[in-house]
């Protein structure tokens, strides 16, 4: 038998409760933070007042050399496909320095060859696996050394930049007492759901962590489009605080690093890095599970607000299910998701069309259904085992 609003039982009224809160939160969440990016100007991306330990002056970075850094393992397929286009950018002074991290495939001759053509390629050849970082950690730090330029930009080996101007675009943001610039790496659309899926996943983070920073609260950075001051990086002691931790070369790091004052965010499309999507769900997930196994390390606000933010999700779907089956008021059910499907479209539709992701905005709802589902399955496997293997 159905519930009345006016004379429910004492414990649906009390999830319905929760649910508001849940509710609350969730739309505190997109017009509070996720509503910065929807209405994110360019010209407002950049902060300029200083850290503790900045210099007493600005430093311009307008056409300053800059170093592009690139790891790759056995990547030769990628690295033809995409090197080239790093290699002939609309940009002055730059150099690109690739880490040859023991791969056992042709890498080392097409590297070679690309050497003889382009006076900007650098190579690094780290012939053994001596890792005394785990995972990435170690053949990035050599790469970063290795750098002649203070302003370093960092990418895969799988990722195309979206023009000639990505270098441009992205160091551009380098003005007054910037020492991090994030940046927008989609994935390329192909047909099929799990396409859809992960490029899906893909922009749901930028949201989330360019929104973040946005709002004065940057806790990550993806290392497929991202740069920062070698200075700062040494300042920061690189990866030392979490060497032992399997990924996290980029987003441990930001969250170390990274200050309100400090950072800038880019969405100009000519800066974007353009990857290719896994092609299996299993890759997929295997892929999500190493991302997921850093949250634990950051610092404590943001492992608070992000799991608010995630339980509050998962909590609302949870209890609408509940309440819907045990057929409570369901006018009342269905008007906060509506409330709340309104709010999303608004916010994050908008957000998703300022990242240039159209075809995705119709598909919301049902998108977010799997990846919840998906993702509360990746956070139980990681609590029974945790992944060790950068690829």
């Amino acid at each position: 038998m159905s519930q009345t609003f006016t004379n429910p039982d004492p414990l649906s009224f009390f999830l319905f409760l929760v649910l508001c809160f849940c509710f609350l939160v969730q739309t505190g969440f997109y017009w509070g933070i996720f509503f910065r990016l929807a209405i994110h100007s360019q010209k407002s991306a950049v902060s300029a007042a200083p850290r503790h330990h900045l210099p007493a002056s600005p430093v311009s970075n307008q056409e300053s050399g800059i170093s592009v850094v690139i790891c790759a393992h056995n990547e030769l397929q990628n690295l033809e496909r995409c090197l080239p286009q790093i290699l002939t950018q609309d940009y002055p002074e730059y150099e690109v320095i690739v880490v040859n991290h023991a791969s056992d495939d042709d890498t080392s001759l097409l590297l070679s060859n690309l050497s003889d053509k382009y006076s900007r390629l650098k190579v690094v050849n780290i012939k053994e696996d001596l890792n005394f970082f785990t995972g990435k950690k170690f053949p990035l730090s050599i790469g970063i050394r290795s750098a002649r330029y203070d302003t370093v930009l960092l990418t895969d080996a799988d990722c195309r930049p979206a023009g000639n101007q990505w270098i441009r675009s992205m160091t551009g943001a380098f003005t007054g007492y910037t020492e991090i610039v994030l940046g927008y790496s989609p994935c390329e659309r192909k047909k099929g759901l799990l396409n859809k899926l992960i490029r899906f996943d893909t922009v749901q983070i930028a949201i989330q962590y360019l929104s973040f920073a946005l709002a004065g609260i940057p806790y990550m950075g993806v290392g497929r489009n991202l740069a920062y001051r070698k200075s700062l990086f040494f300042q920061e002691k690189g990866f030392i605080s979490h060497y032992r931790i399997t990924s996290g070369d980029d987003d441990l790091f930001i969250n170390r690093a990274a200050q309100k004052r400090n950072t800038a965010v880019v969405t100009d499309p000519r800066a974007y890095t353009w990857s290719e999507p896994k092609t299996s769900l299993g890759k997929w997930i295997t892929q999500k599970r190493r991302h997921f196994s850093t949250a634990l390390h950051y610092k404590f606000k943001h492992q608070f607000l992000l799991g608010l933010n995630g339980a509050t999700l998962v909590a609302f779907w949870v209890l609408l299910i509940i309440l819907l089956c045990w057929k409570f008021a369901w006018l009342y059910l269905i008007g906060v998701l509506l409330l709340k499907w309104i709010s999303q479209y608004i916010v994050i539709g908008k957000s998703m069309y300022r990242l240039q992701e159209y075809d995705l905005i119709v598909w919301i709802p049902m998108l977010e259904g799997i990846l919840l589902i998906l993702q509360t399955g990746i956070g139980v496997s990681n609590l029974i085992r945790q992944p060790r293997k950068w690829k």
